[in-house]
């Protein structure tokens, strides 16, 4: 499958951002109709969705790993779900640049293993759903952040 790539523009020096994108509890809190679990950190957390999709029934485990990154510049997750009869890894790379009052986050999500039910469902409904998702993500990120700014 081929990887999802984007760009978003936040309105957070790198150096104010990077610290906020590198907690993994607090990301765990930014995913859309999601429950995190207690005891996250900031190199591990979990959190559990109930998915909206029709090829997905009952609730998915998400546990968002922080792989490393450079501060203020890069981060790299891995991000792994676990459901009734489906299981996902995906890693992820983002790239903060300072951008005019803010900072410019170029990012790319790779998937590297699809399990169980998933890997019958077509790839073009995977991608669509996906691409759902992470649009959902960033706006929960924008959302957290938005008090800030």
């Amino acid at each position: 499958m081929q990887p999802f790539e984007g760009e978003r523009v936040v309105g957070l020096l790198p150096e104010q951002l990077w610290p906020k994108l590198r907690d993994a509890a607090f990301l765990a809190t930014c995913i859309p109709d999601g429950t995190p679990h207690e005891g996250g950190t900031r190199d591990q957390a979990v959190c559990t969705v109930r998915p909206g999709f029709s090829f997905m029934r009952g609730s998915i485990d998400i546990t968002i790993d922080v792989l490393g990154g450079d501060e203020p510049k890069t981060l790299i997750y891995s991000q792994k779900s676990a459901g009734l009869g489906t299981s996902s890894e995906v890693e992820t790379l983002l790239t903060l640049t300072a951008h005019e009052h803010g900072t410019k986050i170029v990012w790319r999500a790779e998937v590297k293993s699809l399990g169980g039910l998933l890997k019958l469902v077509p790839t073009g409904l995977i991608r669509g759903a996906a691409q759902k998702v992470i649009d959902d993500v960033w706006q929960g990120v924008a959302d957290k952040l938005a008090p800030k700014l």
